[in-house]
């Protein structure tokens, strides 16, 4: 009898233990589960969280632009007319080239496209990229100043209008384009831009905007 209540103590103490330790397994398994799916949950969340500030930050972006191209498209219409630039060339250029209007050039000196200058007390001298032996490098170079954006523009029109000093027909393809496209083209054409990719960019530009209303 004594060795049945023995091997009875020692079956009840191994099953204690087999239960003991099956649900210690059970429990580590649940806490692996918790924190596995918590850190699903907590990076699910997050990447919710960029994609919606990602959005935001879009939706801004997108209304700055916008914001810029309805402050200076009625200006390029009204100046353009009286030369033979297309409006939606002139926002065009004035976007990429100023990324719309927030440039260190256009936000405090009205310089839209990079015009040059020459007068020391008219321009400010700033570093900038160029496209020079098929590669993009920094250079300095002495910019103009303007007292508005409608001056700038005016000065952008001028400069296709009478050409360079040295030579006074240098846009004459681009003044001879009548669609936006070929003007664009020309601007490459007639060694306005350095940027093999310039063309294409302001039509890029123009058909994502609809740019080309202000045209008609």
């Amino acid at each position: 009898m004594a060795k049945k209540r023995k091997k009875h103590r020692i079956s009840k103490s191994m099953g204690i233990i087999l239960r003991t330790f099956l649900i210690l397994v059970v429990l580590l398994v649940a806490f692996i589960c918790f924190r596995y799916y918590r850190r699903q949950a907590l990076q699910s969340q997050q990447i919710r969280q960029e994609q919606v500030q990602k959005q935001q930050e879009q939706a801004k972006l997108l209304r700055q632009r916008k914001a810029f191209i309805k402050k200076i498209g009625p200006i390029a219409k009204e100046v353009d007319k009286s030369y033979d630039l297309l409006p939606s060339i002139t926002i065009a250029q004035a976007c990429l080239e100023s990324n719309y209007g927030q440039s260190d050039l256009s936000q405090k000196y009205n310089n839209l496209f990079g015009i040059k200058g020459t007068n020391p007390n008219t321009s400010v001298v700033l570093v900038t990229k160029e496209y020079v032996k098929g590669k993009w490098v920094n250079v300095k170079a002495r910019f103009q100043i303007y007292d508005s954006c409608e001056a700038s523009i005016r000065a952008h029109a001028r400069l296709f209008q009478n050409g360079t000093t040295w030579n006074h027909k240098q846009y004459k393809h681009v003044l001879a384009a009548k669609n936006y496209k070929q003007q664009a083209k020309e601007l490459v054409t007639d060694g306005y831009a350095t940027d093999p990719n310039y063309a294409a960019k302001l039509v890029s530009l123009i058909e994502q905007y609809n740019l080309q209303k202000y045209d008609k």
